[in-house]
């Protein structure tokens, strides 16, 4: 797992539950010393599970694996995957289950196109603690294929890996149309949850948030089909509440984790891919355009926030 945040340890941790061996790869040394001792806990509704994957800072110590999936935020793909060299011997798949669109493209001019996997999730995680995370895998489905629409063996090799952790896992012909859809879930609910700073909870009870969200995916949908990508009768007000199927009151979408820590948010590669494939095709966006400002402008405000806390303890 290169990216080891909250849904790279829902997944990973799945996977070594399922008697795969994971490497998770992290930054942080607190999540590694915690999981290297205390094994990570997933907390889900019906109790905590205890897994032992390993945790590492550096790469280095991993060597050549037959899977690398790739789970770094977009900003960091090329800088993560060029320290990650050492991972990817001669038979080596990347798979892509980032956010947002245009990720698979990256990862393959870093590692070549033959190497790569595409795939969207569903699942979510968020992180409680170090080496604790709070797992959304029941009903929370995950597709994986070729970026070019066959069928493969290695794509079903891993999704029966991800079947065997207990997550649903299916392989699909055509990979571009589930990154539309998963995408137009992100629109619902990930720049409004970080520009509110809202949990699901209270995000659900506002209508007029709520008619925010519904217009912003109905924007993805008409630019979706600008683009050419099949994405059926999709009802904006369905993926509204798809947005939140199965998620507790209290969770928080990856855009507020985001902002909550001072970090750079996605928010360019969800609301903002919207707007810029809605340049091409002439499609307006001006929901999504506000939405990827406002979150923009948080990103500036956290980051002078956190530079003047600094300035004061010194």
């Amino acid at each position: 797992m290169l990216g080891a945040g909250s849904l790279g340890s829902v997944i990973g941790g799945c996977l070594a539950r399922g008697g795969e061996e994971v490497w998770l790869v992290s930054r942080r040394p607190e999540f590694v010393t915690a999981v290297s001792a205390e094994g990570l806990r997933l907390v889900e509704d019906d109790g905590t599970t205890v897994v032992w994957p390993n945790a590492t800072l550096d790469v280095e110590e991993v060597g050549a694996v037959d899977l690398v999936i790739v789970l770094v935020k977009a900003f960091d793909t090329v800088t993560a995957l060029s320290a990650a060299r050492s991972l990817l011997g001669p038979t080596t798949t990347a798979l892509s289950l980032q956010n947002g669109l245009g990720g698979e493209d990256v990862i393959a001019e870093a590692v070549g196109r033959p190497r790569v996997l595409a795939g969207r999730t569903y699942v979510s995680g968020d992180a409680l603690g170090p080496g604790v995370v709070r797992a959304g895998i029941h009903g929370r489905a995950t597709a994986i294929g070729e970026p070019f629409g066959v069928v493969s063996d290695r794509a079903g090799r891993v999704a029966d890996a991800f079947r065997r952790g207990g997550l649903d896992a299916e392989v699909s012909s055509d990979i571009r149309s589930v990154i539309w859809r998963k995408l137009l879930v992100n629109v619902a609910t990930g720049a409004l949850a970080g520009a509110t700073g809202l949990p699901y909870g209270l995000l659900y009870q506002l209508e007029r948030v709520h008619e925010v969200g519904v217009a912003a995916v109905r924007e993805a949908i008409a630019v979706a089909a600008g683009c050419g990508a099949d994405l059926g009768d999709v009802d904006p007000e369905a993926v509204w509440q798809e947005a939140r199927r199965g998620l507790p009151d209290d969770f928080r979408t990856s855009i507020l984790q985001s902002l909550e820590r001072g970090a750079p948010t996605e928010v360019g590669v969800i609301n903002g891919a919207v707007v810029r494939h809605g340049r091409v095709v002439g499609v307006p966006t001006p929901v999504n355009a506000t939405l990827e400002a406002c979150v923009e402008g948080l990103e500036v405000s956290r980051r002078r926030t956190a530079r003047a806390g600094r300035s004061e303890d010194r």
